[in-house]
């Protein structure tokens, strides 16, 4: 029996690994579970998995969920912060780890998994984005796998010469083609996209995903966060690495070979999919999604994406080809935005406005350690902040 530890237990990603985790009981086992602050579904989780230990980034709902562990006998045990995410990260008896925390949160435990040399399964993407480089140093030391969570990057993963080295570019290899689902806002004027309220940009038509995550898909943010990730994963630089817009989320992505040959990866638009792969690797395992039936689809289209209405992407590929710190600064400034957005102090077309003013004040510099991420990161936050401070003072 593999063990597996979840960083993110209790969202989307989670709850998707833990549902294909639960229909192997002979194959795999939960050692360790970790979340942000939900002590509730957690201690749901422990009830029914009983790891051995989890762990809560805050320290508060931490305590309530020691008690509730202690109350009824479980033999899990609790543990607080980020020492807490990093020794869920960790555990001797994951040799899987689930990396599914959102935001740069899930950097440290990302790395402390590589180091240890765990198979990491890739879905937090801002460990790539902010510090991809440091990263895949990590995982070549350790002798760790890292395998590709994100659909698209799981489909280019699959459809690439196996095994694939973290970070290099099979030979052969002509174009990387990203497939984008265009959000909820695809056939948006630009007029109507200025007043798209968050219960808007959250509904995603063919995805299931968390609120952030969302609102990312909704302004292609998430497409130009993964263009990133694609040239760090597989080892090729940004003009190889094309964006198409896919209203169905069937393909999944698309590799291009220099012989002209196109191997595309298709399935229905449901997370267990990827995530069975990465946990079964090299073999194939029950995901529990439903088999595709293409004679109902019936078409599948693309286009290519609208840089004017949609400039995120724009920027996205400007900070993937500046390297370095950028694109930690445009992750930071992305992240302050979608707060503001959700929380109604900002309005969709802001956004971009925003981390466009961030990323023209920044200095590129390389990217040598953890604490220059950090530093990069934090730079990046605060500019943000300043920057939706003077555009509230502005409108007031």
């Amino acid at each position: 029996m593999k063990g597996v530890a979840i960083l993110g237990s209790t969202g989307s990603i989670g709850a998707s690994t833990l549902d294909v985790v639960r229909r192997h009981p002979g194959r795999f086992g939960i050692v360790a579970l970790a979340a942000d602050r939900n002590d509730v579904r957690l201690l749901e989780q422990c009830i029914e998995f009983r790891p051995a230990i989890a762990a809560l980034a805050s320290i508060e709902a931490a305590g309530r969920l020691a008690a509730a562990i202690r109350d009824r006998g479980l033999p899990t045990r609790v543990l607080a912060g980020e020492a807490g995410l990093a020794e869920v990260a960790v555990h001797p008896a994951a040799s899987q780890v689930m990396a599914a925390i959102v935001g740069a949160a899930g950097l440290g435990p990302t790395l402390a998994a590589a180091a240890a040399g765990k198979r990491v399964l890739l879905a937090n993407k801002e460990s790539l984005v902010c510090a991809g480089h440091l990263l895949l140093e990590v995982v070549a030391a350790s002798g760790a796998e890292l395998v590709p969570i994100d659909s698209e990057h799981n489909a280019i993963f699959q459809c690439l010469p196996q095994p694939v080295a973290a970070g290099r570019c099979p030979p052969g290899v002509r174009r990387i083609l990203l497939t984008a689902s265009g959000g909820p806002f695809r056939n948006w004027s630009a007029e109507r996209l200025a007043c798209a309220t968050p219960e808007q940009a959250v509904a995603h038509p063919n995805w299931s995903m968390g609120r952030k995550i969302s609102v990312d898909s909704a302004t292609l943010m998430n497409k130009g966060l993964e263009l990133i990730e694609a040239c760090l994963l597989f080892g090729v630089d940004p003009a190889r690495v094309e964006v198409l817009v896919h209203p169905q989320s069937i393909v999944h992505s698309m590799v291009e070979y220099a012989d002209g040959s196109v191997l595309a990866q298709l399935g229905n638009p449901d997370m267990r999919t990827p995530i069975a792969h990465a946990l079964g690797w090299p073999e194939r395992i029950d995901s529990g999604v439903e088999s595709l039936d293409l004679v109902t689809i019936g078409q599948l289209g693309f286009e290519a994406p609208d840089l004017e209405r949609f400039p995120s992407l724009r920027l996205a590929r400007e900070a993937a080809e500046a390297g370095g710190t950028a694109p930690a600064v445009l992750n930071a400034a992305n992240e302050v935005t979608v707060a503001a957005f959700l929380d109604r102090r900002l309005n969709f077309t802001d956004m971009a406005r925003v981390i466009d003013s961030v990323l023209q004040r920044h200095d590129v510099s390389r990217v040598t350690s953890l604490e220059g991420v950090l530093a990069a990161d934090a730079w990046g936050r605060e500019a943000a902040g300043r920057a939706l401070g003077s555009l509230e003072a502005r409108s007031a």
